[in-house]
C-alpha cells in the first residue's frame, strides 16, 4: 500500500523544536511518508541526519509582517504544488496557508497542533492590533480544522469555549529514555566542583525570570548558573553579565542539539522554571523542559504557575516559588542545595514522576488523532 503523505510545517528553522521533532518521528514509525517545512537563518545550523525530508525556506525577512506574509507566501505555494493527504499546521502563524492551500486539495484532511495561547503571547498582548489581526485568522480558520490538538487541558478548555469544538491534548513530555550521558562536565565547558543550576530552552524570552535568576544566583554559594538555549533576552543578559563582572556565576551556552541538551541537563544539580504569571500564554504553560529535568532526575524550582506547579507538588520534586523577589529565589535554591536529606528525596521522587509522564501517553493521543482519523 502507498505511503500516506503528511506536509508538516512551523515558522522556526526546524533545529530545536522537540515537540515537532517526535511527531514526525511517530508519523514516521507508523507508515507515513513526512516532509517537514520551516525557514532558514543565516544562524542556522545544519539539519542532522532525520528519517522523514526536511525543507527550509530562506527568505528575505526575518520577523514582523513582512516575515509573516513571505513565508506565509512561500507555504501556500509549496503545499498547493506538493500532494499530500495531511497537512500538519504547528502554531496559529502557520495556520493561514495551510488552510487556504487545503481548499485546492481533495481528501486532504488539516490537522492543527497549536504549541501555546499565541493570541496571549507577551509580544502581542501590549500590541492591540496585532494581536486583533492574530485572533481574526484563528476565529475565522481554528473553527474549520479536521482536528485540532495542544500542550494542556487548561489550553485545551480554553480553545473548547471559544470555538465550541473538541481538542485533544498531547504535551510535551520528553522522549528522553533515548539518550545516554555520554560527556562529562569537562566536556562541556562546565565547573567540576560547582553546583549546576541550568535554565534551558528555545524560548527564553522576556518575563520568564532569567534576569532574575542571574542576579539571584550571585547569592547561591558554591553554584552557577547554566543558561543553554536561545530566546530574546539572552543578548541583553550577557550583557549585564559582562558589565557587573559576573562570568564566573553565570554561563551562557548557545543553542545545541537535543542529545547535546540533554548531556547538560542530566550533568546539572537544579532545574529551574521561572516563566511570570504575566499573561494566559505563560499561565498555562506546561514545556518540554520540566519533563527533561524530571527525566534526568534532578529536582525543580518553579514559579507557581497551575500546571507545571501541579505537578511539582503532586511528586514532590521540587519547590515552587511563590514570588520573583531575587533574595526569595536564592534563599530557595541555598535551601535545596544545603537540605541534603530533602534533595536527596526529591531526587528519588522523579523516577516516580519520570514513570507516570511517559510519552508513551502522549502517543495513545496522536494514534487517536492521526491513526483512527485515516
Amino acid at each position: 500500500m502507498k505511503k500516506k503523505k503528511v506536509i508538516v510545517s512551523v515558522t522556526n528553522d526546524l533545529f530545536t523544536d522537540q515537540r515537532v521533532r517526535k511527531v514526525c518521528e511517530f508519523l514516521v514509525n507508523n507508515d507515513f511518508e513526512v516532509t517537514l517545512i520551516g525557514r532558514k537563518l543565516p544562524s542556522s545550523h545544519a539539519m542532522p541526519q532525520l528519517p522523514y525530508k526536511t525543507k527550509r525556506f530562506p527568505l528575505l525577512f526575518r520577523k514582523g509582517p513582512l516575515f509573516y506574509a513571505t513565508y506565509n507566501l512561500r507555504l501556500f505555494c509549496y503545499l498547493l504544488f506538493h500532494k499530500a493527504d495531511i497537512l500538519l499546521s504547528n502554531d496559529l502563524d502557520t495556520l493561514l496557508a495551510n488552510s487556504w492551500a487545503r481548499k485546492f486539495k481533495t481528501n486532504c484532511k488539516l490537522i492543527y497542533d497549536s504549541h501555546e495561547l499565541f493570541c496571549e503571547t507577551p509580544e502581542l498582548i501590549d500590541r492591540p492590533k496585532v494581536q486583533q489581526f492574530w485572533k481574526t485568522i484563528e476565529r475565522k480558520y481554528a473553527p474549520k480544522v479536521d482536528v485540532m490538538y495542544t500542550v494542556t487541558e487548561s489550553i485545551a478548555e480554553i480553545y473548547r469555549k471559544d470555538y465550541n469544538r473538541e481538542v485533544f491534548v498531547a504535551r510535551n513530555i520528553s522522549d528522553y529514555q533515548k539518550i545516554e550521558l555520554v560527556k562529562s562536565r569537562r566536556d562541556l565547558g562546565l565547573p567540576q566542583d560547582n553546583r549546576i543550576v541550568i535554565m534551558q530552552g528555545a524560548g527564553i524570552n522576556i518575563q520568564r525570570g532569567a534576569e532574575e535568576m542571574i542576579e539571584a544566583i550571585q547569592l547561591v554559594d558554591n553554584a552557577v548558573l547554566a543558561i543553554v538555549g536561545d530566546g530574546d533576552v539572552v543578548p541583553q543578559l550577557k550583557e549585564t553579565v559582562r558589565e557587573k563582572g559576573w562570568e564566573d556565576k553565570v554561563l551562557f551556552f548557545d543553542k545545541r542539539p537535543y542529545a547535546e541538551l540533554l548531556q547538560f541537563t542530566m550533568l546539572s544539580d537544579i532545574g529551574v522554571s521561572m516563566d511570570k504569571d504575566t499573561n494566559p500564554n505563560y499561565r498555562y504553560a506546561l514545556g518540554n523542559k520540566i519533563f527533561d529535568y524530571i527525566n534526568s532526575g534532578i529536582p525543580l524550582l518553579v514559579s507557581n504557575l497551575p500546571e507545571i506547579a501541579g505537578i511539582v507538588k503532586k511528586y514532590d520534586i521540587g519547590i515552587v516559588c511563590d514570588t520573583h523577589e531575587v533574595d526569595e529565589i536564592a534563599r530557595q535554591l541555598n535551601t535545596l542545595l544545603s537540605d541534603q536529606v530533602r534533595y536527596h528525596q526529591m531526587k528519588e521522587n522523579t523516577k516516580k514522576a519520570a514513570a507516570d509522564l511517559s510519552w508513551d501517553h502522549e502517543i495513545k493521543v496522536l494514534e487517536k488523532i492521526y491513526l483512527d482519523t485515516e
